[in-house]
């Protein structure tokens, strides 16, 4: 079976296991997910949504941001893992948004990665989800069940994400990487997956 076809039916298979192919980071704009998606580097989503509450109070906006303490912006985001380094780019972020957007959030991968601590999977998500543009948003659940699926043999991000940018038809490829993460969260896991369940298993290489 060729690449595409196990793509195709993956894409159709997980529609079916998620209809609803949405973020799990609450955010109310583009530059919320922008701050959201930083934060949620080597930490869950779900303690990013329960860090970004008080934060987005706290600090309202681009220019809120732009003229936060980065001391204390950390203080905010503690719990999510590498804070210190979070603080700085969040602020770092808001002040090139500020000076050189008219704070706005950008709409191409190109224009995001030149953003303090946005990189490739974060620019991704964000013409996807914001802009509704094709992206391809390589996280540790895409790598790791696109893998399984045999789509690729490769472990770096950048690579796999111009693989599959080439198999995935360009209107599903936000939406499926959406239902990965779901996936990879409830089935196939990285320890143990639950192959005896999967609505892949017909298919994919890995099961039996």
């Amino acid at each position: 079976m060729t690449s595409q076809k196990i793509a195709e039916k993956a894409i159709e298979a997980l529609k079916i296991k998620y209809p609803d192919a949405i973020c799990s980071l609450v955010y109310s704009d583009p530059f919320e997910l922008l701050v959201a998606t930083r934060l949620s580097a080597q930490c869950t989503d779900a303690r990013v949504n329960m860090v970004t509450p008080a934060l987005f109070e706290r600090f309202k906006g681009v220019d809120a941001f732009a003229d936060a303490d980065v001391e204390e912006v950390g203080e905010y985001i503690k719990s999510c893992g590498l804070y210190k380094t979070k603080a700085r780019d969040l602020v770092n972020m808001a002040r090139q948004l500020r000076e050189n957007y008219n704070s706005q959030v950008p709409d191409s991968i190109e224009e995001l990665t030149k953003l303090s601590g946005v990189g490739r999977k974060t620019a991704n998500l964000i013409v996807g989800d914001v802009f509704s543009k094709p992206a391809v948003v390589v996280d540790t659940h895409c790598i790791r069940i696109t893998r399984r699926l045999g789509l690729h043999c490769e472990k770096d991000a950048v690579k796999i994400e111009k693989i599959l940018k080439g198999i995935l038809p360009p209107e599903e490829s936000n939406d499926f990487c959406h239902r990965l993460v779901l996936f990879g969260r409830e089935i196939c896991t990285a320890r143990s997956p639950k192959c005896e369940t999967c609505p892949l298993a017909d298919f994919c290489p890995k099961c039996p």
